[in-house]
C-alpha cells in the first residue's frame, strides 16, 4: 500500500491494512510536524509532490523491502498540502512473521522515502520560509514570498 494524499492520514486504517494473522509484530513509524527546525520556530509546513511520479517511487521502495526482509505487508503514506504543527505528514509500517524484519524494514522504508521520493517541503518559520529536499535546506525567502 502506497499512496499520496492530500487528506488527513488515518493511522488505524493502515494499522488494519497491514495486520495479517502471520504477523508477529508490526512496526510503524509515524512522522509529525514539528514547532522548530533548523533553529527557527516553524508556523507550518507545505508538502508538494508529482503524485505519480512519488507513488511509483514508494512501489519501487516497497519492492525493495519485499526483495530483502521476510514480510507480510509494507504501507508508505504521504501527506502533501499545508500542515500544521502536530499533524501526521508520513506514515510507514511494515508487518512481519518477527519483529526483527518489521524493525529494520519500517526504518529502511522511511530512510529512502526522505532520500529518494520526490516530496518538497516548505518550511513556514515566523521570519521567512525555506524550501527543504530530503534534509538539506534549499533556499530562505523573506515572510512576503
Amino acid at each position: 500500500m502506497v499512496s499520496v494524499t492530500a487528506t488527513p492520514i488515518d493511522v488505524e486504517e493502515i494499522i488494519r491494512t497491514i495486520s495479517s494473522p502471520r504477523a508477529g509484530g508490526i512496526d510503524i513509524f509515524i512522522g509529525t510536524v514539528r514547532n522548530h527546525s533548523q533553529g527557527k520556530r516553524v508556523r507550518q509546513l507545505e508538502y508538494s509532490a508529482y503524485v505519480p511520479m512519488a507513488e511509483n517511487v514508494m512501489k519501487e521502495i516497497e519492492e525493495e523491502i519485499k526483495a530483502k526482509w521476510i514480510v507480510d505487508a509494507v504501507a508508505i503514506v504521504h501527506r502533501v498540502g499545508v500542515l500544521q504543527v502536530g499533524d501526521v505528514a508520513v506514515v510507514t509500517a511494515v508487518s512481519a512473521p518477527h519483529r526483527k524484519e518489521a524493525f529494520e524494514a519500517c526504518r529502511h522504508a522511511i530512510e529512502r522515502v526522505k532520500e529518494v521520493v520526490p516530496i518538497w517541503k516548505k518550511e513556514h518559520f515566523e521570519e521567512g520560509l525555506a524550501w527543504v529536499v530530503g534534509q538539506h535546506e534549499v533556499d530562505i525567502k523573506s515572510p512576503e514570498l
